[in-house]
Order: structure tokens, then C-alpha cells, then sequence
């Protein structure tokens, strides 16, 4: 099943407040970009997480939509009341792989997972300075990852 985008950050926010832990947008993008690689690489290069395009931007992978939900925050926490666990359209099997890639996640800053994915050939090929609209394909994601 391919999830909507907005509905996965949402699941993620959850997650992270049901740990203890906070999260900023820009920290959801990097995460975003982790659950996606995993679901590439696991149930295969044509069963991505969600559909929508992840883009390089100047800090990393983003996904526009989610980018744009969030962006009211700038560089804070993302606050509890805006999680949203809504687990019921979200398969138990899906729900444990985006938990492992949010769980192992969280324990890393944003700047941290910004500068992993700056060191990604994914991101290092799509990214051009100053520009968005730089699609970080699902194929470059899942052929970075497989080699892993």
C-alpha cells in the first residue's frame, strides 16, 4: 500500500512524541527521506512509503507538502497537539518499519541527519544550490540503499 506523504509525517510526529522525543521539521524531512529509502529497499523499488517527490534542498531531502504543512514552526519543535497517530489506515508491518527508521532516527539531531544525506549520492546528484524543484528520483534512493 503507498501512503499519502502528509499522513506518514503525521504518523512520525506521533511516534516520536510517544518516545519522549521532539521534532522539528526539518528533522521530519531527513526521517521522511530515511522511511522512504527503507521501504524502497525492503518491499522493493517499486513500493515506495508515499508517491509525493522528495526534492534536494540546501539542508537535505525535503518533501514540498509536508515542508509547506510544517513550515509555521521555522526551526522549533514541531508542538505534541499537532501529533496525529492515526495507525488505522496504516498497515501493522508498514507501522514496524517506519518505527525502526523513526526509533533509530530520533537519536541523532537534525544538523546530523542533514549532514548524512549531504554525504548521499542521491542528494549530492539531484541537489543544485539555490534551486528547488530538484527531485531526488525513487530509483536513485533505492539504488544508494541497496548497495548498503
Amino acid at each position: 500500500m503507498v501512503y499519502d506523504a502528509l499522513r506518514i509525517a503525521r504518523y512520525i510526529i506521533g511516534r516520536c512524541n510517544e518516545k519522549g522525543r521532539v521534532i522539528s521539521n526539518l528533522k521530519l524531512q531527513k526521517i521522511l527521506y530515511f522511511v522512504q529509502a527503507e521501504f524502497l529497499v525492503t518491499k522493493g523499488p517499486t513500493s515506495p512509503c508515499f508517491n509525493e517527490e522528495i526534492e534536494a534542498w540546501d539542508f537535505g531531502p525535503v518533501v514540498p507538502v509536508v515542508y509547506q504543512q510544517y513550515k509555521i514552526y521555522g526551526g522549533a519543535n514541531i508542538p505534541a497537539s499537532e501529533k496525529i497517530i492515526s495507525t488505522k489506515n496504516i498497515a501493522e508491518k508498514d507501522q514496524n518499519i517506519i518505527n525502526g527508521i523513526v526509533d533509530e532516527c530520533v537519536n541523532y539531531s537534525a544538523s546530523a541527519l542533514a549532514d548524512i544525506t549531504h554525504h548521499q549520492t542521491p542528494w549530492i546528484q539531484a541537489y543544485r544550490k539555490g534551486s528547488h524543484n530538484n527531485v531526488i528520483s525513487k530509483q536513485s534512493i533505492f539504488d544508494f540503499f541497496v548497495e548498503r
